[in-house]
């Protein structure tokens, strides 16, 4: 199975993110915020008029997922990754204002790969259709921005503990690719 997961908390600097690497299982624990396709449509077009988005994106992570309604007593519903191909056209804007990390499931393009590396940030994978489990590792969650955007308004969660695997890296890996050329290996 590998070695045991690491723990890290957010937010991160670049070098912490720039030290990570394809492979290495994580237990994430401190704020993240979420946001999906609607969101960052919202950040991008914010970025593009010269304005200040409304919360700080510097060393953060998002996590592109939209939660279900909570039941009494919990901070959310269900809560899995949302496939994070569809964020690949708004994502150099936000790691040119210094996020750090992204949280999702699937492949990312080849100008995501490259951004990563030019910027110094990594891409993180949670396991899909497990969103009820991982709401389990969110502990608060808080309306940030863009109510009108019902589930795909920015949230800021805080996780404690919250898995998630490196699937690509700062220095050009893709466990995507890796995982790939294992299958095709003889």
């Amino acid at each position: 199975m590998g070695p045991e997961p690491v723990r890290v908390a957010t937010p991160w600097s670049e070098e912490l993110a720039r030290s990570l690497r394809v492979g290495t299982r994580l237990l994430l624990s401190g704020p993240v915020l979420v946001a999906r396709d609607a969101a960052h449509r919202r950040m991008v077009e914010t970025i593009g008029k010269g304005q200040r988005l409304p919360f700080e994106i510097s060393g953060q992570v998002i996590y592109y997922a939209g939660p279900t309604p909570a039941r009494p007593g919990k901070p959310v519903g269900s809560m899995g990754p949302t496939t994070s191909g569809r964020m690949d056209p708004y994502v150099e804007p936000l790691l040119a204002l210094g996020l750090r990390g992204m949280i999702g499931k699937g492949r990312r393009g080849p100008q995501v790969k490259e951004a990563l590396v030019k910027y110094g940030a990594v891409y993180l994978a949670a396991t899909g259709g497990a969103g009820a489990l991982l709401a389990e590792r969110i502990k608060s969650s808080e309306l940030l921005a863009w109510p009108e955007l019902g589930p795909e308004a920015v949230l800021r969660i805080e996780l404690d503990g919250f898995p998630v695997l490196v699937a690509g890296d700062a220095v050009g890996g893709d466990l995507y690719e890796q995982g790939q050329a294992l299958w095709r290996s003889p």
